[in-house]
């Protein structure tokens, strides 16, 4: 029996839309995956993403799974047990890194935050001058759980100013915001293929700065993970057309992601984050017409990912039922403590256009 699927068109915290240039590159002809032809794909992918993370990091490349394995490629890579790390938390993502610190056998130093508020890099600072064992300083620079961008620039260069390493999770912010992994002297920095980048879920491109690699250089313990080992993915990924067999790479998959970084590179970085902005704004003026309010402080707000307070009295879970059943329109829920408190609705990649951002507004009065 054929798998028949209702489209929907994708306004939550992500997947987001998959540009129809993309959904074609996934369907090319499957080659090997030491192909020459692979090899020079490869090649390309690496390039973009160092266009695209603003980087002239060698060890540019993208882990073949989600996200999360992102995340956990630079821990495990850059935190040996007994290592003091600065966990930052104002999410549920930063309470993830916390868990890969944990499991590693890193000693964890946590710092929190409200949720809907940013990082402070004064307080940063304020534990960085309070215990110099620190050496790493982990943090998310756009919260998924509640759309609020931190300041990685300000953060980067305390962490650097205290001979700190910097972790830092982009999956939500990448391409949607402006992010310049260099200039802002970021070290390991991972992101997703699902949201503003429009590709299918399952990659994460990652980068490593030097600084980094010369600390996994002098790790005195075999990293945890075997798949993620930077010492085994550098000669899979690294430079050259020799590349030592590591695993079956996704190829398909990085069909996509290339289109993707291809439709990126066209339309011009700095472009691109401008359009998230201005539909952004446009999704404000239509939302506070229907006298609905923003979680998180204008300053500090991802334009791509959208927490709007659920008015009282009104029942969360069935306007969310009700857009996905009767307009197959999905927005995301609130996760934790804003559980049954907010919507996040997400203008990402290709799901950030003007006419979406009308239907969306169109059907959520209906709903309401």
């Amino acid at each position: 029996m054929p798998l028949e699927l209702t489209p929907r068109t994708l306004m939550g915290p992500g997947p987001s839309d998959v540009h129809p240039r993309i959904l074609e590159a996934v369907g090319k002809q499957t080659i090997g995956h030491l192909d020459p032809q692979f090899v020079e794909l490869m090649e390309a992918i690496k390039s973009l993403l160092k266009y695209t993370f603003k980087t002239k990091n060698e060890m540019t490349y993208t882990v073949s799974a989600p996200g999360s394995a992102g995340m956990e490629t630079c821990f495990v890579n850059l935190v040996s047990p007994g290592d003091k790390v600065l966990v930052c938390i104002n999410g549920v993502f930063g309470k993830r890194m916390l868990e890969n610190v944990t499991r590693i056998g890193g000693e964890a130093v946590v710092l929190e935050f409200p949720w809907g508020s940013g990082v402070d890099p004064r307080k940063v600072e304020e534990e960085l001058k309070k215990d110099p064992a620190i050496k790493i300083v982990s943090f998310v620079h756009g919260e998924t759980s509640t759309g609020v961008l931190s300041d990685a620039e300000a953060i980067g260069k305390i962490a650097r100013e205290n001979d700190c390493l910097t972790i830092v999770d982009t999956v939500t912010s990448f391409v949607g915001t402006p992010l310049e992994v260099d200039k802002w002297g970021l070290d390991a920095v991972y992101t997703g293929s699902q949201k503003c980048l429009s590709c299918i879920p399952g990659l994460s491109p990652v980068t490593f700065s030097e600084r980094a690699l010369e600390k996994f250089d002098q790790r005195k313990t075999p990293v945890q993970s075997w798949f993620l080992d930077l010492s085994l993915i550098k000669n899979y990924w690294g430079t050259g057309e020799k590349r030592t067999y590591h695993h079956t790479a996704p190829v398909n998959s990085l069909y996509a992601l290339y289109e993707s970084l291809l439709l990126i590179k066209e339309e011009g970085l700095e472009n691109c984050w401008e359009r998230h902005f201005k539909n952004h704004l446009k999704l404000k003026e239509g939302l506070e017409k229907l006298n609905l309010e923003f979680l998180v402080d204008e300053k500090e707000r991802t334009p791509q990912l959208n927490a709007i307070r659920v008015p009282e009295g009104v029942d969360e879970a069935k306007v969310r039922g009700r857009l996905l059943n009767e307009f197959n329109l999905e927005i995301g829920a609130g996760l934790g403590p804003l559980a049954g408190k907010i919507w996040r609705i997400g203008l990402m990649g290709y799901s950030s256009r003007k006419d979406n951002i009308d239907f969306l507004l169109d059907c959520l009065k209906k709903a309401l």
